[in-house]
């Protein structure tokens, strides 16, 4: 059984290196603690049942903060920056057509919510960005 457990203490391994998606790790720290309890000389239930109680204590209780120490940190862009600014309207903005000044930058504008239009002169603001154009909605009012 030795061999067994150090198969697939191997092959969870190499399957966590191929995703790197924290999921076959903890299984593989199940292999080995059950790999322990074999050696020590324990039966089959007892290995078995040592592999399923660690595998899934490893997977539960360790694995959220895994998670949250390995996930990529989301980078902003300059683009993120342009949500939520003041922009005012060159021509016409609508759902198709338009567009406007912000930071002293002509941009392609669109009206963010269907229906909407907005005259030359008018304040708006960025609800979103697509591709080179800006997503435009009305400013509130105070």
């Amino acid at each position: 059984m030795t061999v067994v457990w150090l198969a697939a203490f191997v092959v969870f391994l190499a399957a966590e290196a191929l995703t790197v998606s924290l999921t076959s790790i903890w299984f593989a720290g199940g292999a080995l603690t059950a790999l322990v309890v074999q050696v020590l000389g324990a039966g089959i239930r007892l290995q078995l049942a040592v592999f399923v109680a660690v595998s899934f204590l490893l997977f539960f209780l360790v694995r959220p903060a895994a998670s949250r120490y390995v996930q990529e940190k989301k980078t902003p862009t300059n683009v993120d920056g342009l949500i939520g600014r003041r922009a005012v309207v060159k021509e016409t903005v609508d759902a198709g057509s338009g567009s406007a000044v912000l930071a002293g930058e002509t941009w392609l504008a669109r009206a963010y919510r269907e229906g909407e239009r907005f005259l030359p002169g008018t304040s708006v603001v960025v609800k979103a960005v697509s591709g080179a154009k800006l997503l435009v909605a009305a400013e509130p009012q105070d």
